[in-house]
């Protein structure tokens, strides 16, 4: 089953499914943006719409996309936000965005799911404004390493979604070639990661 496949199956269940990441993520993109402020927002991957609704409160516009239809719909029902458009997208693929359009690029819990880390950053830096932010939120790879990735279960039955590994150096050199900057690197560890490698890793760059 591919990622959107894959995602389309979760959807009805993904917000109410026992989910420790999901909800590290979210309150790691709300520590990490909720005191900024931005004119236009792209959400790349934005599922079910958990970080959408913060999206909405710090920028003007948001244009959230999901390859998943599944997911869209349920964003649609839970963010209501006139200032929010929803758009299905293969991110693996050009995005039909304009050049230099957005002042924030958020992704969360979704470059696992790409094979081409270069093409995303590439893509990123193409349609972010100057001194735009590029903001990730990720399963850490040391997780990774571990076999962790993300799944559900479907009657009975436990589905692993489609993961690639990506370094925490490779991150950085996508970055680095597409002229973005590090700005902040975090990592993070629930509750019940107690003597365990985090959980999850957020950058924040700069064009």
């Amino acid at each position: 089953m591919n990622t959107r496949d894959s995602y389309n199956s979760w959807s009805e269940t993904y917000d109410s499914d026992d989910n420790p990441t999901r909800d590290l993520d979210a309150i790691a993109t709300e520590n990490a943006l909720k005191d900024l402020s931005f004119d236009s927002i792209l959400e790349i991957g934005c599922g079910t719409g958990k970080n959408t609704r913060l999206l909405s409160k710090i920028g003007n516009s948001v244009h959230a996309i999901d390859s998943s239809p599944g997911m869209i719909a349920q964003a649609k029902s839970r963010v209501t936000a006139k200032n929010v458009t929803f758009a299905i997208a293969n991110l693996a693929q050009t995005w039909h965005l304009k050049n230099q359009s957005f002042d924030l690029i958020a992704s969360s819990l979704v470059l696992e799911h790409i094979e081409k880390l270069g093409f995303i950053f590439q893509e990123a830096a193409r349609i972010l404004k100057s001194s735009g932010k590029f903001y990730i939120s990720e399963l850490h790879p040391f997780r990774q390493y571990l076999g962790k990735k993300a799944k559900f279960r479907q009657e009975g039955e436990v589905i692993e979604v489609q993961a690639f590994v990506h370094h925490i150096s490779d991150f950085l050199s996508a970055a680095s070639e597409h002229g973005l900057s590090l700005l902040e690197l975090k990592e993070w560890w629930h509750d019940m990661d107690h003597n365990k490698p985090p959980r999850l890793i957020t950058f924040l760059f700069e064009k």
